[in-house]
Parts: structure tokens; sequence; C-alpha cells
């Protein structure tokens, strides 16, 4: 697999290189800061491992560009620690946020856990879900209803497909978390808050975002209008 990285810091970038390589993954990122967008399409990365300060454009930006044609996991790494940083992120579709400095292991696990939800849990699941009238697209991350279909990033989609699934039963925020990163103690809990706000968002579009209920204390699940 490939990982694209965008960091300025030649040192870290370096390092990040050498280690991933000891780690089977081939690793490449770009030339030049003011176009990412060349380098990455001609890539076709797994993931991108994306630093918020940059030259020239912020890392929220090339996010966003990278959005807005493709679905890759996005793992933000940063040395600022406001917590809205972080929401910002995982609300324009990233799928992690890691602070530096970061242990290493911790950052392979995340990657390990990002790429095998992306990756290796679609391929387990059904092609389709009915629910609420809703067609869920598991192969796609797509929902539609009545010829309206609606994107989901990876995070989104891996979550209305957990609420799902477990067919009108409260899935713990914990639960949920440990489901989604598998080791909750490397993640804030405002990251699951970002993204149940996100994908109800989407969902009313279809106007069901009421079928998302939260179980104050307990957790959320997925309802049957």
């Amino acid at each position: 697999m490939s990982i694209f990285i965008v960091e300025d810091d030649t040192s870290i970038f370096d390092s990040l290189k050498e280690r991933l390589e000891k780690w089977s993954f081939r690793v490449a990122g770009p030339d030049h800061f003011h176009d990412i967008m060349g380098p990455f399409i001609k890539e076709q990365p797994h993931l991108v491992i994306l630093d918020v300060q940059l030259p020239k454009y912020d890392g929220f930006h090339w996010c966003r560009e990278i959005r807005a044609v493709s679905k890759v996991p996005i793992l933000f790494i940063s040395s600022r620690d406001h917590p809205m940083d972080m929401v910002m992120a995982m609300n324009m579709g990233a799928d992690d946020y890691i602070q530096k400095p970061f242990n290493m292991e911790v950052l392979f696990a995340k990657i390990q856990a990002v790429l095998r939800r992306t990756y290796a849990y679609m391929e387990e699941t059904a092609d389709i879900i009915e629910w609420n009238g809703a067609l869920i697209d598991m192969k796609r991350g797509v929902i539609r209803l009545d010829g309206q279909e609606v994107e989901l990033t990876k995070n989104e989609f891996f979550i209305l497909a957990v609420l799902v699934k477990a067919k009108n039963e409260i899935i713990a925020r914990h639960d949920l978390i440990r489901k989604l990163w598998e080791d909750e103690q490397f993640v804030n809990d405002n990251t699951l808050t970002a993204n149940i706000t996100r994908l109800r968002q989407k969902l009313a579009i279809l106007q069901l975002e009421d079928a998302i209920v939260t179980k104050k204390g307990l957790g959320y699940m997925a309802i049957t209008l």
C-alpha cells in the first residue's frame, strides 16, 4: 500500500518515510508545496498524511481539494493543539488527527486502524443495506433515497453501518470509538461528536436525521422511522 505524505519539515518527512518503508509501505510526497494535487493524482495513494501548517496554502485547503476528487483516508498531523483545529479537520472529512510530537507506534496503530476500516471492512460487508426506505451502498459509501444520493466519508459510512446493523440497539460511545479507532485512548471524544454531527447533517438531505438518536449517557442508535 502507498502513503502520500504532505510535510514541509524534511527531517519529519524523512523520518516518517524511513519508518513507514520499514513497515512495507510505499511512500511518496510532493516536490513543491504549491502543487499538491498533481503528485497526489499521479500517485493514487491508499492514505494521505497531511500537515496543517504548510507553505503557500495550509493543510485544510489541501484537504478540501483532495476531498473534491477522492475519498482516500486522510490523517492530519500538527504541532498546534487548539481543539478547533481537530474539529475543523474532522468536519472537512479527515479520518483522524494526531498532534506533534507523536509516538511512531501510536501513529502506526492509527494508520493500521484507518486502512483496516477503510479497505478490509468494506470487503466483508454486504453490498447493499436497506434502512428506512433508503439504500446504503456499502461498496461506494453512499446512501440513496427517492432518487437522491448522498456521499459519506469513510468515518460517516462506518458509523452509519455499525448503528444500522445493530438493529435498533444502543451502541455506547466508547464501544463505537473502539470499533472505529481500535483503541479509544488515542482518540479525543470530540472526534466522534463531530462525525455524528456531520452524518446527521448529510442524512437531513434525505430527511433521515431523526433516525440517528442520542441516548443521553448511553450512546447512539439507528431507529426505524
